[in-house]
């Protein structure tokens, strides 16, 4: 396990994390290794794929703490928390705040983040000790409710899931989030079982938050 604070370096030098959802094992270790050959290496595998806990170590085997840094999402509850981390994941993300979880990352001093859509929520959670607050879902606001929320709580640090793509990517960034979680905009040529979609879809990001970082 690399630590929490070389997990956090990882992902802001990166600037995205690849959100891998699927219906089977098998679909969901294709998706990342697309992602990974399209240059993403902060991957996040979701609770939601059937046989969540086998994808982890088996991507884990295929790749080096070097080459990819992995996490698990959609965890809801400290048991599966644990597991998580058992089975490999370096990063911890929930879709809201169980303080529980929260706790158990910071026993074993692995990064998590917290889901959070209200100034209420992001207080609570950065209380309950959080590291990164996710904000979730952001499609419902858009961008630039980063630059309200960091209004009275600058230090809290965000990043969005839920609605960015490539349109909006530049604004996200610029009004101060860490990274972006990407989901189906990334992934959706896993669906059609076109990989070579997916790689060109990670390219595009990984070129495109490149390029803002460079301006």
């Amino acid at each position: 396990m690399i630590g929490k604070m070389k997990s956090l370096q990882r992902i802001m030098d990166t600037g995205i994390i690849a959100v891998i959802r699927g219906d089977t094992v098998q679909k969901a270790v294709q998706t990342a290794e697309a992602v990974k050959e399209g240059g993403i290496d902060i991957i996040e595998i979701t609770m939601t794929v059937p046989g969540a806990m086998d994808v982890l170590p088996e991507l884990r085997q295929r790749f080096s703490e070097d080459e990819v840094v992995l996490g698990a999402g959609t965890v809801l509850d400290p048991e599966t928390a644990r597991l998580t981390l058992l089975a490999g994941a370096e990063f911890v993300v929930s879709p809201g705040l169980t303080p529980e979880v929260v706790k158990m990352c910071n026993r074993y001093q692995v990064l998590n983040m917290a889901g959070s859509m209200t100034v209420n929520e992001v207080i609570n959670a950065l209380e309950a000790g959080t590291d990164v607050v996710k904000f979730f879902p952001g499609n419902l606001f858009g961008p630039q409710v980063i630059k309200t929320l960091k209004g009275p709580l600058p230090q809290a640090e965000f990043i969005p899931t839920g609605g960015v793509n490539l349109d909006n990517v530049q604004e996200w960034l610029r009004l101060g989030c860490l990274a972006v979680g990407v989901g189906s905009d990334l992934t959706k040529g896993a669906e059609k079982e076109d990989y070579e979609e997916v790689t060109r879809n990670a390219r595009a990001f990984r070129e495109k938050i490149k390029e803002i970082r460079k301006g």
